[in-house]
């Protein structure tokens, strides 16, 4: 976060501090690894991050592994990798499954003070139990087995006895609290499942309510910085850390979720993208994961800007997603390469230029930062331009070619549109223009002037490209506000992604992964990091030229 940036947060490390509480800040960042980290993550990451190292603190990745059936080291990976992108470092690389062990013991002691009991009740029954928020619940016909049958109940648990919910453990706390979090919540479940880091060696695994919290006294966190629908949990956080007898004893704080607009923010529902085919993947360019995002060629810095204009506090209203396209525009504006690109292809030849003579051009990298310097362009009797800078019948305040009409070509010559080839189907496929050799850019040429200029790329020389050219993968509305009964997928946009194959300059003949370029009129691309190959170019439009936005 911004060094110079006070919040709530912030204000409360500080106290803390000062007053002797604490003295160093520890956090941590504590994904589940059920799924790629998004947009959201980045909140959080940069809040555990960035805070902890503005007060030479410390920050531990650890990954809440607590529940095997959802869980994948591919998402372990994954979640590492993009924390180094952003920026950042862990002091500690830590697992919930380390804690197994220990979590176990803390719950033979919650039983020995009789406030854990083994229930037969299942998933249904307890959630009957439970109550509502104006209705109490009601306990359980197990709550007053004895410590000694509880402790015999448990150990068989762990030992493998019973089935999956057969049974589970449950703290002993109130069934009248006005909290449902605090209604005897479960704290174990059976499930004969393998873990991705402890084998097959428990059948038996902790709640995240439970497991969270001890996880964060373990390690000495004394900030524990969580999204706003935990504060209700903050009383259950308390009471574990209380009852367990831990020797370190953490703060939980909520600040509000990051949601942007047009976004889904749910790694359930961008699992169901990936699972029905719906996108290329968790890293697809339209998804709104950070790996996604960095293959559509957004930048760490870029993100890490957007998230700290966003703020911290309470609130969860959502962001419009322009103001993170702003971002990506600002940061790359000045580092990219300007050059020119055809995605939809008209061929022109130019009449009067010589036939078989080529002439380099020169242009500059970056107008806007000319310490990049300057390339050189094909020329020649062959081009390609854009199929919709072509119009038959134009109508008024269209300024670029016609029959009889004169643009300039970008960094080239003025030419007009003498006359037009169509195909056996009536499409023009093809340009027939004259030039004004004294219209040369850069030769200082001030007569007539003209409306329009277009680009364009030289045909003998130009290397065959595809580009992808996105919009939004959500219509309209965020996953928060959508309608109970309307299923997310129905606001899917059938047009989310559209395939064009066109031409760019030579000079990009060497791009590589990851190689970022803005196009003249067309917006920012990136070389896509999974597509292309040695024989193909692949780009993805990162965003385009301009918005409406401002910040």
């Amino acid at each position: 976060m911004d060094n110079h940036t006070s919040n709530f947060i912030k204000d409360i490390m500080i106290k803390d501090l000062e007053s002797g509480k604490h003295e160093g800040i520890v956090t941590r960042f504590p994904p589940e690894p059920n799924g790629y980290l998004h947009i959201g993550h980045a909140k959080s990451i940069l809040i555990n991050f960035g805070l902890a190292s503005e007060f030479n603190g410390k920050t531990n990745l650890r990954f809440d592994d607590t529940n095997p059936l959802k869980e994948d080291i591919e998402y372990v990976n994954s979640i590492k990798e993009d924390v180094k992108w952003l920026g950042y470092a862990w002091e500690n690389l830590f697992f919930a499954s380390d804690y197994f062990e220990r979590m176990f013991n803390r719950a033979i002691l919650l039983i020995k003070k009789d406030l854990a009991y083994v229930d037969d009740l299942s998933a249904d029954e307890i959630r009957a139990y439970r109550g509502t928020l104006t209705e109490p619940g009601k306990n359980s016909p197990y709550r007053g087995r004895s410590i000694e049958e509880n402790l015999e109940l448990f150990e068989k648990m762990r030992n493998g006895a019973y089935a999956n919910g057969e049974k589970v453990l449950r703290a002993k706390i109130d069934m009248s609290s006005a909290n449902i979090n605090l209604r005897d919540p479960v704290i174990y479940r059976i499930s004969h499942t393998s873990h991705h880091n402890t084998g097959d060696k428990w059948c038996i695994y902790p709640m995240y309510a439970f497991a969270h919290p001890l996880e964060d006294a373990i390690e000495g966190v004394t900030h524990s910085i969580c999204t706003i629908e935990f504060e209700d949990q903050r009383p259950l956080y308390n009471w574990v850390v209380e009852q367990c007898e831990m020797e370190s004893t953490p703060q939980q704080i909520e600040f509000g979720r990051l949601n942007v607009t047009n976004t889904v923010m749910s790694k359930r529902k961008l699992k169901q993208l990936v699972e029905e085919g719906l996108v290329d993947g968790w890293d697809d360019p339209r998804m709104p994961t950070l790996s996604g995002m960095r293959r559509k060629g957004y930048t760490p810095e870029s993100i890490r800007a957007f998230v700290g204009a966003t703020g911290v506090s309470k609130g969860s209203g959502a962001v419009d997603e322009q103001m993170l396209e702003y971002f990506v525009r600002e940061d790359l504006k000045l580092k990219t390469p300007r050059t020119m690109a055809v995605v939809n292809p008209l061929k022109v030849v130019i009449t009067n230029y010589p036939e078989g003579q080529i002439e380099l051009l020169d242009a500059e990298i970056n107008s806007e930062n000319p310490e990049m310097g300057m390339r050189k362009i094909p020329f020649s009797r062959e081009i390609y331009i854009e199929q919709d800078d072509f119009m038959e019948e134009a109508p008024k305040k269209y300024f670029r070619l016609f029959p009889g009409n004169e643009v300039r070509l970008k960094n080239a010559y003025f030419i007009k549109c003498e006359d037009f080839i169509k195909d056996a189907d009536g499409k023009v496929v093809e340009l027939r223009c004259t030039y004004d050799q004294e219209t040369k850019s850069g030769t200082g040429f001030t007569g007539r002037k003209v409306k329009g200029t277009i680009h364009w790329v030289e045909a003998a020389h130009a290397v065959p490209a595809e580009f992808n050219l996105y919009e939004p993968l959500i219509l309209d509305k965020t996953e928060e506000t959508s309608s109970e009964e309307t299923s997310f997928l129905d606001n899917v946009n059938p047009n989310s992604l559209q395939v064009f194959q066109g031409f760019v300059e030579p000079n990009m003949k060497e791009s590589r992964p990851q190689d970022k370029f803005q196009f003249f009129r067309h917006g920012y691309f990136n070389v896509d990091s999974k597509l292309t190959t040695v024989d193909k170019l692949v780009f993805n439009r990162i965003v385009s030229l301009k918005s409406s936005f401002k910040i």
